[in-house]
């Protein structure tokens, strides 16, 4: 399909086209109408979206919103979960009204790591910790004390992160918390809403091998791994795969909301198991990203890749559908920007993304690299202001302007893509083209331009709302409604618009690789090594 030109940008060109229709799996005739209900939990915000499946297309109907973050205490940053039950629960009552009492069922996703501990009496025994809390400092080395670093990995293949699961019950371990002494139940957090929709104890898969605490190539928790790290064993229940659906709607929550007949499905429970479940992809080998507050950049394989090749470059394997394996890394994405925004905000120059994107473009190009994984990025905190002293400690020109320190983060983002594109390249001994991105950074163009420039390979853009489509054709495989991955893809093809952005290279974007990685390979980043 020969996608027309609509407009030029610099060196590059952009075109929208509508997927190609057609070419749908056979006996995949949709004549009944079914509305599923998304329930999307993100790190900055939730909503719920319905889903309607007719005639071999899907729309989608955003019905609440509301925002989400941490909460601090006086013994660290948490999660409002029952702030996001009370927003879920409104969801539910305002999509079975708008949809007359029609919905036929309802999956949850979250993102990855976070947890909670229930009592023997399934009761929430404290308010779940939030992945940036400080607690997890040092735990990396309190680990590798107690376990070999490349044993954790090869039991585990997860890559090394501070936020992961595994490193946050250590915390707990270390400091000898008393909700071990009571614990009976260890749950992520879409497990414990799943678990409050439907009164089931689940450990759905894709979610559960974020945690580090998995192994997969015994498909079941790395026992050897928890033991070593002190780490209560008995708290970890069997593992439900994604697709299937678990239970009713509980009666007295469908009386409260007024959705009666629902059924409750887990799909890709991880927000990027779900995403990726709806890349339009015609072809095997491709890569994707998730573009949001993080990146997540990988391939989809049949196998995990657990070798020590993945070990050193401190890649992941984490739990796809259909007995795929998502081989990825984490970035540090939006993230950079999106404090920049709070930064700025707090000083009382409250600007749009749209505004923060136009700054950035019509910024120098080139001025200065950060590695976005470097520590410092870490945090909650002024981000502008450890940019620029990044740039300066590593004796480079120094951003002033708002458009400067953005472009410089989002150059750099683009930058460290290329890096774990050139690695997923050398782990599978494969070419990936296109890069597929997906999810709510698709809005920002002039990154997904960097990407193209940056990597020098076609980006092709959407749909936006991939993790709540995910999420939603789930359900439909858990229903029985549709029957395989190809399927849902080619509703995602005949359903949504995409964007194409193609490459310009340029020899700067080289010479800032080059001095990218130089500085990756001196940074004390955020990878555990």
């Amino acid at each position: 399909m020969v996608c027309p030109s609509l407009y030029a940008r610099g060196r590059s060109t952009h075109c929208l086209a509508k997927m190609a229709q057609g070419n749908l799996p056979f006996g995949l005739a949709m004549t009944t109408t079914r509305n599923y209900l998304a329930v999307d939990l993100g790190a900055e915000s939730g909503r719920t979206i319905v889903g309607t499946l007719e005639n071999e297309h899907l729309t989608l109907s955003e019905t609440h919103r509301f925002a989400n973050g941490p909460v601090r205490l006086s013994d660290g940053l948490h999660w409002d979960v029952l702030g996001l039950w009370s927003e879920i629960k409104a969801g539910i009552g305002t999509s079975s009204t708008k949809f007359n009492n029609k919905l036929d069922s309802i999956g949850l996703d979250t993102w990855g790591v976070d947890f909670a501990l229930l009592d023997r009496n399934g009761s929430l025994l404290s308010n779940p910790f939030h992945y940036r809390d400080d607690r997890t400092d040092g735990m990396l080395d309190e680990a590798f004390k107690r376990m070999p670093r490349s044993d954790i990995f090869f039991n585990t293949g997860i890559q090394f992160m501070q936020i992961n699961t595994l490193y946050q019950l250590l915390a707990m371990s270390v400091q000898n918390s008393p909700l071990f002494d009571v614990a009976k139940t260890f749950l992520t957090i879409p497990d414990l809403f799943n678990y409050w929709l439907s009164g089931e104890i689940t450990n759905e898969f894709t979610n559960s091998t974020t945690t580090q605490c998995f192994d997969p190539n015994k498909r079941d928790w790395a026992l050897p791994v928890l033991k070593a790290l002190n780490i209560p064993t008995y708290l970890f229940g069997p593992v439900t795969d994604s697709g299937k659906m678990i239970g009713p709607f509980l009666p007295r929550l469908a009386e409260e909301t007024g959705a009666s007949g629902v059924r409750i499905v887990v799909p890709a429970c991880h927000d990027t198991g779900s995403a990726v479940v709806a890349v339009p992809a015609k072809n095997q080998d491709f890569a994707w990203i998730s573009s949001g507050t993080w990146s997540i950049m990988g391939a989809e394989v049949r196998e995990a890749c657990v070798d020590e090749k993945a070990l050193a470059y401190n890649f992941t394997n984490e739990g796809g559908v259909f007995g795929t394996w998502r081989l990825s890394k984490n970035i540090m994405g939006l993230w950079l920007v999106q404090e920049c925004k709070r930064t700025w905000a707090h000083e009382g120059n409250d600007l749009s993304y749209d505004e923060i994107t136009r700054l950035a473009s019509q910024a120098k190009p080139f001025l200065a690299v950060i590695d976005p994984d470097d520590n410092k990025f870490f945090h909650p905190g002024n981000m502008p202001e450890r940019i620029r002293k990044y740039c300066a400690d590593t004796n480079q020109l120094v951003p002033h302007t708002k458009g400067e320190v953005v472009r410089v983060a989002l150059e750099s983002i683009a930058l460290k893509y290329r890096w774990v594109l050139e690695r997923l390249e050398e782990l599978t001994s494969k070419k990936f083209a296109p890069i597929h991105i997906i999810g709510g950074g698709t809005k920002n163009r002039l990154l997904n331009q960097f990407t193209a420039d940056a990597a020098n390979r076609v980006v092709v853009t959407g749909p936006v709302e991939a993790t709540a489509i995910g999420n939603v054709l789930m359900q439909a495989i858990g229903l029985g409604h549709l029957g395989s991955l190809p399927d849902v893809r080619a509703v995602v093809r005949a359903s949504f618009e995409v964007e194409e952005y193609h490459p310009a290279p340029h020899d700067d974007w080289d010479e800032a690789y080059q001095k990218q990685l130089k500085l990756t390979q001196s940074s004390s980043s955020n990878e555990g090594r």
